[in-house]
């Protein structure tokens, strides 16, 4: 009988980023990630590995090592790991094997890089901050106020961010000197070089209207310091760059509108551009796929997914489309844009060899927790480079996959349907909802925590993608702009009324999950409907007037999303709280939110808790300790265990007074 994937289950496996191809296109290096059992805490190292067929070897021994990128020779590697203070620096190591040397020592740590293609140099971005203390300032005899001067003072996951900027430097290899080059009230970068190193592309949020939008543009500035130029006119927002193999023209990821971004980044709708100095931006992509980018399409992202401009005159690039990645091409000129790659899958990361003939992806199927694949770019024949997990999803083998359609409004509603592995239709099992973040996330056909844990647990999981989720085309996905509550809530609903027709569910035992955006839709269900059984709500946005003036991105993302500032439209923004119809509920609801949130904060939640607590509902609420939004990605693996642990406690206590379906018992979840 197979094992259910337990709430510790990224304590057993491995798994691989930053791919990194040598420049003769014979050698991959890669990040490898994994949590160490003894100690509780997150590890990472470099490895390399020979092409085609070679097994991957250690470069890096000490922990925390991550993001390598070759010599312009490929003779060595560069990558970052923390130095004896605790700050990420850059390191090189040779690539034949050897010792590793620190080559910066920023104060405030690096957390971005790229070798330039044409000397020993590297760019890299670090924060200036004007107001950082003394190295030997002691904080319990002298604490120091912190003074905001700006709307964008923190931002999840980083905290707080005052007067700090992250600027672009450049140092040489060989003396270790560093030369700043740009300054100013903005976030720049990642670095991007020009083919022949003289030139770095970059993205900044230098705007006077960078405290309440998100827009951003592209500059290009020498590497001897001299002015920048914009070359992104015309855009309101752009993601990811790459250069063309002459250096006269870039090709990014951007759009023109705030509303296509969602108020934050380029998570609703993107599309490719090719920028040239002088003329207008020309989009060359349609709305069939969103193209990978940057992180969150800001700044502040620490990664440039690669866009690859190849001798042949295409851009290759990573897109997703209808809940699935692919690897694409398009002519530079524009035109029809050719998936390389099947789809089935999420693709996470990728790279490419200089003639654009050979590409490495960062997979995830639904089976398990993904590998490294070469990709023949003309065939689109993919080959796994990598098996970091195969014994441990042998003996837990995962979910299987199963779609529907509902048609809403002229729109269709996919919905993905995770089955437990030894699923029996003869038998009824107790269905959980889950809604995903965003409103502008989306479901893949990917391994997903939640699910395989929840699905190989022996509960059928229903993962629909509302209107709003990215991936569906620009009018879907905003769709949602202005009617949280509305047709999105509706688009669930009737998500759930299908499911409910199969005969292996029990339409007695609806379970409800959802976090972030998702939290909010598991909160405004619980007050419209008493469908559910149980709900587990994790960093929910319950109080739209306090999320305005709360959040990171609270001013940008509510003025796109809720229909304008909260001043003007106060009433629209209290309807349509799930705080509003607390007194509604009648689902026991668990609580969970992460103490260092500072996109949803954990107010959200209290606020919540005591409306409910007040109305005399049942409610329990888990706070999180040192765990900002990311609560999936949260640093301690014992906090993500801590999460799927008492999702599965709370939907089994609520459950046991019927008859349940579970796998075996695991990690002391026995159904009761």
């Amino acid at each position: 009988m197979p094992l259910p994937i337990g709430p510790d289950y990224h304590m057993h496996v491995r798994t691989a980023s930053d791919p990194a191809l040598s420049p003769d296109g014979r050698r991959l290096a890669f990040t490898m990630r994994w949590f160490d059992q003894d100690t509780m805490k997150a590890r990472s190292e470099i490895q390399l590995m020979d092409l085609p067929d070679g097994e991957p070897s250690a470069v890096t021994t000490q922990s925390d090592s991550e993001m390598p990128a070759w010599s312009w020779d490929g003779s060595s590697l560069a990558f970052l790991r923390p130095d004896e203070k605790k700050r990420r620096q850059v390191w090189i190591v040779p690539a034949s094997g050897g010792e590793a040397r620190q080559i910066t020592s920023q104060r405030l740590g690096v957390d971005s890089f790229a070798w330039s293609p044409a000397a020993n140099s590297i760019a890299y971005r670090a924060d200036v901050d004007p107001n950082v203390p003394p190295e030997d300032h002691d904080p319990e005899r002298d604490p120091l106020p912190r003074v905001a001067r700006r709307i964008r003072y923190r931002q999840d996951g980083a905290g707080w961010r005052g007067d700090a900027f992250r600027h672009l430097f450049v140092v040489n290899c060989d003396t270790g000197i560093s030369a700043q080059l740009t300054y100013g009230e903005a976030d720049d970068g990642p670095p991007v070089w020009s083919p022949d190193g003289e030139r770095i592309a970059f993205i900044s949020d230098r705007s006077p209207f960078r405290d309440t939008t998100c827009r951003n543009e592209v500059y290009v500035i020498p590497v001897t310091g001299a002015q920048g130029d914009r070359w992104s006119g015309g855009l309101y927002m752009a993601g990811s760059i790459g250069w063309s193999p002459d250096g006269q023209r870039l090709v990014v990821v951007g759009a023109e509108q705030p509303e296509q971004v969602g108020g934050y980044g380029l998570s609703c709708q993107g599309w490719i551009y090719v920028l040239e100095p002088g003329t207008y931006p020309s989009r060359i992509t349609d709305d069939s796929v969103r193209p990978l980018s940057t992180a969150s399409g800001h700044p502040i992202g620490f990664d440039n997914p690669e866009l690859r401009w190849t001798p042949e005159d295409d851009v290759l690039f990573v897109a997703d489309a209808k809940g699935q990645s692919y690897l694409c091409s398009v002519p530079a000129e524009g035109g029809e844009t050719r998936m390389v790659t099947p789809g089935g899958q999420q693709i996470t990361g990728w790279t490419a060899d200089t003639n654009g003939t050979t590409a490495i992806t960062v997979a995830v199927p639904t089976e398990n927790t993904g590998d490294l694949y070469s990709v023949d770019v003309a065939s689109g024949t993919q080959e796994r480079l990598t098996a970091l997990n195969d014994s441990y999803f042998k003996e837990h083998p995962a979910a299987t996959l199963e779609k529907f359609t509902v048609r809403r409004d002229d729109f269709d509603i996919e919905c993905r349907v995770w089955l437990p592995p030894d699923f029996d239709p003869a038998r009824r099992y107790p269905l959980l909802l889950d809604v995903h973040g965003g409103p502008h996330g989306v479901f893949y056909d990917a391994f997903y925590p939640i699910h395989q844990v929840a699905a190989t647990n022996g509960y059928v999981v229903l993962a629909p993608n509302p209107r709003g989720s990215s991936s569906y085309g620009l009018e879907f996905a905003t769709e949602v702009h202005g009617d949280w509550g509305g047709g999105d809530y509706l688009d669930v609903m009737a998500a759930v009324t299908e499911a409910l027709k199969r005969p292996y569910v029990d339409e007695s035992r609806v379970v409800l999950h959802g976090s972030s955006y998702g939290g909010y839709m598991a909160s405004w269900a619980v007050g419209h409907t008493d469908r559910f059984r149980a709900a587990v709500i994790a960093a929910p946005v319950t109080n739209l007037p306090s999320f305005y003036g709360t959040s990171d991105i609270g001013v940008s993302f509510s003025e796109v999303q809720f229909g304008g500032r909260r001043s003007d439209n106060m009433s629209w923004y209290v309807r349509h709280s799930p705080l509003t119809y607390a007194s509604n509920v009648s689902t026991p609801v668990l609580l969970l939110h992460g103490e260092d949130d500072q996109r949803v904060l954990i107010e959200q939640s209290e606020q919540y808790f005591v409306a409910l607590m007040r109305s005399g509902k049942t409610v329990e609420f888990v706070r999180l300790p040192k765990t900002n939004h990311g609560i999936f990605r949260a640093r301690h693996p014992k906090i993500r265990q801590e999460y799927f642990s008492r999702m599965l406690a709370w939907f089994e206590r609520w459950l046991r007074d019927t008859e349940i379906i579970f796998g075996p018992p695991s990690n002391g979840h026995r159904p009761r």
